[in-house]
C-alpha cells in the first residue's frame, strides 16, 4: 500500500504542475539571462578592453622606439638565420605529424583533438551546456544509448576455438608470436570458472585444487595443479580437460585425454543425476557436471573433425543437440554447419539453417554467410558480370545477391578475408559479433568451402561492395539489421593480437590536425629548401615584407599621434584633417 500511495502522490504532483509546451524550454531566471548575456558579449568586451589598454599605455611602452629597434634587428639577420628557422619549424611539425599519425592508427582518434576536448574545453566553459540533470530526458537518452552499446559489444565464446597446447602454442613455437591476448585469456579463465566450478567443490579435495587451477595465470602452474588433482582423485574429469587443452601438443594426444575425461565425466554425471533433488547444492553440482560433460563431448567432436573423421563428429554434435537442447547458447549448430559443409551435405546444411536462421534467434556471420553460400551455389558456376549487365539478373541471381548483401551488412569485414585481400591469423578464443574477430574466426574455417564451389568467390567479389551504397550511414541506420555498432574497433583491439591490423568499418576520415600538421611540415620544408638554395632572394623578400609591415605600423602610430594633436583644433578643422590623413593613407 505504501508503494501505491507514493505512486498516487507522484501522479497528482505531475498532473498539478504545468507541463511545458513541446519544443520549448522552461523560462530562465534573471541570473541565467544575465550569465548568458555576459557569455555572449565576453569576447567582444575583452577585445575592446585590450585595445583601450594598448592605447593608454602607448607612451610608457614606447611603441615607436620598440618598432624601430625591431626593424634594426630584422635588417641585421642573415639568410642563415631564416634557413635555421624554417628548418627547425619543418622538423618540429614533421615530428608532430608522425606522432599524430601513429596515435590515430593506434587509438583511432587525434591526440591534439582529444587533449583539446578533455582539458581545454572545460577551461573555456564548453561543458556547461552539456551537463544534464539526472532526471532530464537527455540523461535518460544517454543512459539508454550506453546500455545499447554495452549489449552490442557483448563478447561471445568462439564455438570453433582452437586448442591451446596443440595449435596456439605450436604457432608460438614456430613464429615467436603470441596469438592470444591477455584480455582474451582472462575471459577464458572466467568461462572455465563458470562452467567447471560450483559451491560444493569444497566437498571434494580434487575439485578444490582444480578451482584454484582455473584461476592461475601461469600455464605450468595450472598443469601442475591438474596433476595434483589426479593424485587426489584419478576420476577428476576437469583435470583431464585442462591437460588436454594446455599440455597436449597434438590433436591425437588431446583426444586421448578427452576420452579419459569423458569416462570420468559420465560416471560423475550419473551420480549427480541420482542426487539432484536432495538439495539446491546437489542441483548446482548437476549443472556443473552437465557443463563438463557437454564440453568434453563437443571437444571430442572437434578432435574427430580435425582428424578427418567427419561423420563421427557430425553424429556427436547431433546427439548433443538432441540430448541437451537448452544449451543453444553454446552455438553447437555452428560446429555442425562447418562439418556438414565439409561433407558437402548441402541439404542438411539447409535444414539446420531453417531451424536456426530465425528472426527470434541471434544471428552470426556463420549463419548469414552460409545462407548466402547456399544461394550462391545455385547460380555461381554460370554467372558472368558481362552477361548479367546485358540481360539483367535472373530471379535466382537476385536472391543470391540479396543474400550476399544481407551477410555483408551483418559483418562487413568478412569479404576481405574470403577474397584474400587481408591476411588471416589464428582466430581468438572469443569473438565480437559483427566485428573483425568474428570475421577472422569465420573465414579461417569457411574459406575452403567458398573455394570449393566454382564461381562463388567471383560472385561475391562482384556484388559485396553494393551493400555500402544501400547503407550510406551505417552507424545511424541499418537496412536489414540494427545500425552497425560503433564500439567494435575498441573491443577487437583487445581481442586480437597487436601484430594484426584491425579492420575498421566504416573507415574513419583523417582528423583535421593530421592534415594541418602535414601541410605545415610541407610548407616549412619547402620554404627552408628555397631559402637554402636562393638565400639572397629569400632574404630580400623577408626584409621587404618586414619593412612593409613595420611601415604600416609606424604610419598607424603617427596617425594616432596626429589625432592627439587634433584635440587642440576646432571640430571643423579636426574633420578636415582626418579626411586628408585618410586620403593620404589610401594613396600609399
Amino acid at each position: 500500500m505504501a508503494d501505491g500511495d507514493g505512486l498516487g502522490e507522484a501522479a497528482t504532483a505531475a498532473a498539478s504542475s504545468p507541463a511545458p509546451a513541446p519544443g520549448l524550454s522552461p523560462p530562465l531566471g534573471w541570473r541565467e539571462r544575465l550569465r548568458a548575456g555576459l557569455a555572449g558579449t565576453g569576447a567582444s568586451l575583452w577585445f575592446v578592453a585590450g585595445l583601450g589598454l594598448l592605447y593608454a599605455l602607448r607612451v610608457p611602452l614606447r611603441l615607436c622606439e620598440n618598432l624601430a629597434a625591431v626593424t634594426v634587428f630584422l635588417n641585421s639577420l642573415t639568410p642563415k638565420f631564416y634557413v635555421a628557422l624554417t628548418g627547425t619549424s619543418s622538423l618540429i611539425s614533421g615530428l608532430i605529424f608522425i606522432f599524430e599519425w601513429w596515435y590515430f592508427h593506434k587509438h583511432g582518434t587525434s591526440f591534439i583533438e582529444q587533449v583539446s576536448v578533455s582539458h581545454l574545453r572545460p577551461l573555456m566553459g564548453g561543458t556547461e551546456g552539456s551537463i544534464s540533470e539526472p532526471g532530464s530526458p537527455s540523461s535518460s537518452r544517454e543512459s539508454e544509448t550506453s546500455r545499447q552499446n554495452l549489449s552490442e559489444c557483448k563478447v561471445w565464446r568462439n564455438p570453433l576455438n582452437l586448442f591451446r597446447g596443440a595449435e596456439y602454442r605450436r604457432y608460438t613455437w614456430v613464429t615467436g608470436k603470441e596469438p592470444l591476448t591477455y584480455y582474451d585469456m582472462n575471459l577464458s579463465a572466467q568461462d572455465h570458472q563458470t562452467f567447471f566450478t560450483c559451491d560444493t567443490d569444497f566437498l571434494r579435495p580434487s575439485d578444490t585444487v582444480m578451482q584454484k587451477a582455473w584461476r592461475e595465470r601461469n600455464p605450468p602452474a595450472r598443469i601442475k595443479a591438474a596433476y595434483q588433482a589426479l593424485e587426489l582423485n584419478n576420476d577428476c574429469a576437469t583435470a583431464y580437460v585442462l591437460l588436454a587443452e594446455e599440455e597436449a601438443t597434438t590433436i591425437v594426444d588431446a583426444e586421448r585425454l578427452f576420452k579419459q575425461a569423458l569416462k570420468a565425466g559420465e560416471t560423475i554425471y550419473r551420480r549427480s543425476q541420482q542426487c539432484q533433488h536432495q538439495s539446491p547444492q546437489h542441483e548446482a553440482q548437476l549443472r556443473r557436471d552437465t557443463n563438463v560433460l557437454v564440453y568434453i563431448k563437443r571437444r571430442l567432436a572437434m578432435c574427430a573433425r580435425k582428424l578427418g573423421r567427419i561423420r563421427e563428429a557430425v553424429k556427436i554434435m547431433r546427439d548433443l543437440m538432441k540430448e541437451f537442447p537448452p544449451l543453444t547458447m553454446l552455438n553447437i549448430h555452428e560446429n555442425l554447419l562447418e562439418s556438414l559443409l565439409e561433407l558437402q551435405a548441402y541439404a542438411d546444411v539447409q535444414a539446420v539453417l531453417a531451424k536456426y536462421d530465425d528472426i527470434s534467434l541471434p544471428k552470426s556471420a556463420a549463419i548469414c554467410y552460409t545462407a548466402a553460400l547456399l544461394k550462391t551455389r545455385t547460380v555461381s558456376d554460370k554467372f558472368s558480370p558481362e552477361t548479367a549487365s546485358r540481360r539483367g539478373l535472373s530471379t535466382a541471381e537476385i536472391n543470391a545477391v540479396e543474400a550476399i548483401h544481407r551477410a555483408v551488412e551483418f559483418n562487413p569485414h568478412v569479404p576481405k578475408y574470403l577474397l584474400e585481400m587481408k591476411s588471416l591469423i589464428l582466430p581468438p578464443e572469443h569473438i565480437l559479433k559483427r566485428g573483425d574477430s568474428e570475421a577472422i574466426a569465420y573465414a579461417f574455417f569457411h574459406l575452403q568451402h567458398w573455394k570449393r564451389i566454382e564461381g562463388a568467390l567471383n560472385l561475391l567479389q562482384c556484388t559485396w561492395e553494393g551493400t555500402f551504397r544501400m547503407i550510406p550511414y551505417p552507424l545511424e541506420k541499418g537496412h536489414l539489421f540494427y545500425p552497425y555498432p560503433s564500439c567494435t574497433e575498441t573491443a577487437d583491439r583487445e581481442l586480437l593480437p597487436p601484430f594484426h591490423h584491425v579492420s575498421v568499418y566504416p573507415k574513419k576520415e583523417l582528423p583535421f590536425f593530421i592534415h594541418f600538421t602535414a601541410g605545415l611540415c610541407s610548407s616549412t620544408a619547402m620554404i627552408a629548401l628555397l631559402t637554402h638554395q636562393f638565400p639572397e632572394i629569400m632574404g630580400v623578400f623577408a626584409k621587404a615584407n618586414t619593412m612593409e609591415k613595420v611601415g604600416w605600423e609606424s604610419r598607424a602610430g603617427s596617425t594616432i599621434h596626429d589625432l592627439d594633436d587634433t584635440k587642440k583644433l576646432s571640430l571643423s578643422e579636426r574633420a578636415c584633417f582626418i579626411g586628408k590623413r585618410a586620403l593620404h593613407v589610401t594613396n600609399i
